[in-house]
This record gives structure tokens, C-alpha cells and sequence, in this order.
């Protein structure tokens, strides 16, 4: 039996450039960066101080006064995105019925609710554990985001998360592909949320020398793909997708956003936080995301970078795209979104394919901001500095890859009708 093909039918985002889809869009056309000082915390502790924090965040249009108690941040972020997400699909405030069963989520988080888990831990060292939250466990653990909105918007099919670092958002709507390609269900709802702008966490980062300290400047603090780069600057935010099968989109009257076609997943198998040598595991996942969408290499147009802003993860990607495309590198337009968005750990992989979409849906490819002095290993290719471009693309490629040598690859073509 032939897999069906499956198509995008709304979106929903959260990052640190806006509250929705089209205010994220609008900000990473115009190269405007949304890295500023933490606000969440006094950093003044930490050698990194700066960060993509989501700002005026309202979650009351899901949740109500109670519930949002009872709720960490990271969940409200997956709730407000897939909310926003289904509304653009077109479907109801609850799903009932056959709708209902034939729906499942892959929703994931590189870290969970580390602020409730963080606090109550704090609380419990100064007075005791009868002190914790009855709700510590359910806000604190990684896959409670993707239950919460299936008991808020009734999905009945399955229902999971992934938890793969930075590739966690890439890795659930691959896997959400899947889902319906054999048939568990007709539609999905599927990306990554990460709420992870905490004292702990970024000091965690800071400690392994991992975060930009160019604190006198947080809009220029995050410089992937340039010489001047010194490490990531840490987001937070949301991407949910709705995925549905062709046949059942055509029958309800969707308007598909566009179509995914291919996804790859790999291990380095070499290093807990380096790529490994020559960005080789990323090689295989797009090598593997182009076989199953029975493409070539010369038939991308454009590439959503993992481009972090470290040295070495960098170089690794810079080298991978010049093996993966070969003669065809220079012609594909690469841009790399963490410039403006700091890099949002497990919702990274979702933002960047709805940014994918809407660049193949609007011919426009997002600048990377902060490149002045281009790495030497990007010689030759066209990294998007400074300024969005126009363009006509067809097919696009999302890379993202996570501690643990965790690498995924999907291919995303424009839906033409």
C-alpha cells in the first residue's frame, strides 16, 4: 500500500520576536534580533546574562486563573501554539468523535519544567518535602505538555513526546510523519516547546562554556556561521504544526501550508556535546530525508541551518552542507533563524520548519544576522548575511541536532496545489 502523503495545514509559534506565527515571521524577514538581557531572573550571577525570552505572554485564552497555577510554563507555551495552530486548520475549540480518535500529538521538550522542578527542589531543602506541590510531578515532567493538549482540545490517537536535545522538535514531527504515513492516524499535531530561561539552567550552559558572554551587546551575541562567534545565546519559545493526510484535508477543504515529504534520523555515535568530525551524522540524515522524498541534492533550494553560534558545531554544519550538495552548495540559499531567536533547545527544530514553510510559501529567505566575517568553511556558499533575499524555491531542508549526537533532517516542499 502507498504511504499517504502528508501535508501542513496550520501553524502556531511562540519566540522571543512575537506570540504567533506572523509576528515571528515578520521579525525574521526584517533581521531584527529578539536576544536581549534576561528579564526572567537578575543574571548578574552568571557570565552569560542575555537571552531570547518570550514577552507578554498571555496563556488565559487556554487556561483559566486555577489551571495556569497548576501549569508549568512550558506546557502553556505548548498550548497556546497548538491552539493557534488548529484555529489556522481550521478545526474545532474540542475534537469529538472520529476526529478525535483518528488525532494524535508528538509534542517534545529538550528539558521540561525545570522551573517547577527547580523551585520545588529549593523548597524542599529549606522546609522539608511535605512542602512540595501536589502538582510538582505533572508540571515537571517532558511529556506533560503533549497530554495537557490532548485533555484540552481532545485528541484521542497517539500521544507522546520526544526528548532529544536540540533536535527534539525536528525529531516529533518527523515522527508524527510517520504516524500517518502508516496509518495510525489522519492528523497530528506535532513540534517542540521550551520554556528553559532559568538561573540553573543557563549557568548550567555557561559552566560548560557553551553560551556567547558578549553581554555589552545581546543583539549581536549570537553570530552563527561567523569568525567572531563564542558560543549560543539560550531561547525559549514553542513551534506546533498540524500534519494531516492529503486525502483528509482534501475532504474536509483544507488549504494545505505546504508538504512534507522526507525525514532522516542518525546518531554520531562520537561525543556528548561535538558534532562529529566533518558534520557526518548530518550528512547521513539528509542523505536518508532526501531518499525517502525520492529527491536529489540539486533539487533543494534552501536550507534552514541548526547554526548555533559555536565554533565547532558550526564548522561541522558548514562542512556537511558542502557534502551533502556537492557542486549544487552555492545555489541553495542557507539562513540561520538563531541570529534573531537564540537557540529555543527543543522547540528549535518546529520553529525552524514553520520558518522553512513560510520561506518556500513567500519566496523570501530570512537574513543571518551578526555575519561580518564569514568562517572560511562556508566559503562558496550563499549564507543569506545581513538582509532577507528573494527567491524562487521549491524544496527546503531543516537540520537540527542535539547533545548526544542526535541529528535530524526534514525535507519540506511548497504546496503548488
Amino acid at each position: 500500500m502507498t504511504a499517504p502523503r502528508v501535508v501542513v495545514t496550520g501553524m502556531g509559534a511562540l519566540s522571543a520576536l512575537g506570540n504567533d506565527v506572523a509576528s515571528t515571521w515578520a521579525g525574521l524577514v526584517a533581521g531584527r534580533s529578539g536576544i536581549r538581557t534576561i528579564e526572567a531572573f537578575d543574571p548578574a550571577r552568571i557570565d552569560s546574562r542575555m537571552a531570547g525570552e518570550v514577552r507578554d505572554f498571555d496563556a488565559s485564552g487556554v487556561l483559566d486563573r486555577k489551571d495556569m497555577r497548576r501549569t508549568d510554563r512550558y506546557i502553556q507555551f505548548g498550548l497556546v501554539a497548538a491552539r493557534e495552530a488548529l484555529d489556522e486548520a481550521g478545526f474545532p475549540g474540542r475534537m469529538d468523535g472520529e476526529l478525535a480518535e483518528r488525532t494524535g500529538v508528538i509534542v517534545g521538550s529538550g528539558l521540561g519544567g525545570v522551573s517547577t522542578l527547580f523551585e520545588n527542589v529549593l523548597l524542599m531543602a529549606e522546609r522539608g518535602p511535605g512542602r512540595i506541590s501536589p502538582f510538582f510531578i505533572p508540571m515537571g515532567i517532558a511529556n506533560v505538555a503533549a497530554g495537557q493538549i490532548a485533555i484540552q482540545f481532545g485528541p484521542l490517537g497517539p500521544n507522546w513526546a520526544t526528548v532529544s536535545a536540540c533536535a527534539t522538535g525536528a525529531h516529533a514531527i518527523g515522527e508524527a510523519w510517520e504516524t500517518i504515513r502508516r496509518g495510525d492516524a489522519d492528523v497530528m499535531l506535532a513540534g517542540g516547546v521550551e520554556a528553559g530561561i532559568h538561573e540553573a539552567v543557563v549557568g548550567g550552559f555557561a559552566s560548560m562554556k557553551a553560551l556567547s558572554t558578549r553581554n555589552d551587546d545581546p543583539a549581536a551575541a549570537s553570530r552563527p556561521f561567523d569568525e567572531g562567534r563564542d558560543g549560543f545565546v539560550i531561547g525559549e519559545g514553542a513551534g506546533v504544526l498540524v500534519l494531516e493526510s492529503l486525502e483528509h484535508a482534501t475532504d474536509r477543504g483544507a488549504e494545505p501550508l505546504g508538504e512534507l515529504v522526507g525525514y532522516g534520523a542518525t546518531a554520531d555515535a562520537s561525543h556528548i556535546t561535538l558534532p562529529a568530525p566533518g558534520g557526518i551524522g548530518a550528512v547521513r540524515a539528509a542523505r536518508r530525508a532526501l531518499e525517502k522524498a525520492g529527491l536529489r541534492p540539486e533539487d533543494v533550494d534552501h536550507v534552514n541551518a541548526h547554526a548555533t553560534s559555536t565554533p565547532e558545531g558550526d564548522r561541522a554544519e558548514l562542512q556537511a552542507i558542502h557534502t551533502i550538495f556537492g557542486d549544487h552548495a552555492p545555489a541553495v540559499a542557507v539562513t540561520a533563524n538563531k541570529s534573531m531567536l537564540g537557540h529555543t533547545l527543543g522547540a528549535a527544530g518546529a520553529l525552524e520548519a514553520i520558518a522553512v514553510i513560510q520561506a518556500l510559501r513567500t519566496g523570501t529567505v530570512p537574513p543571518t544576522i551578526n555575519l561580518e566575517r564569514p568562517d572560511p568553511a562556508g566559503d562558496g556558499l550563499d549564507l543569506t548575511p545581513g538582509l532577507a533575499t528573494r527567491r524562487e524555491m521549491r524544496i527546503g531542508l531543516s537540520n537540527s541536532f542535539g547533545f548526544g549526537g542526535q541529528n535530524a533532517a526534514l525535507i519540506l516542499r511548497r504546496w503548488d496545489g
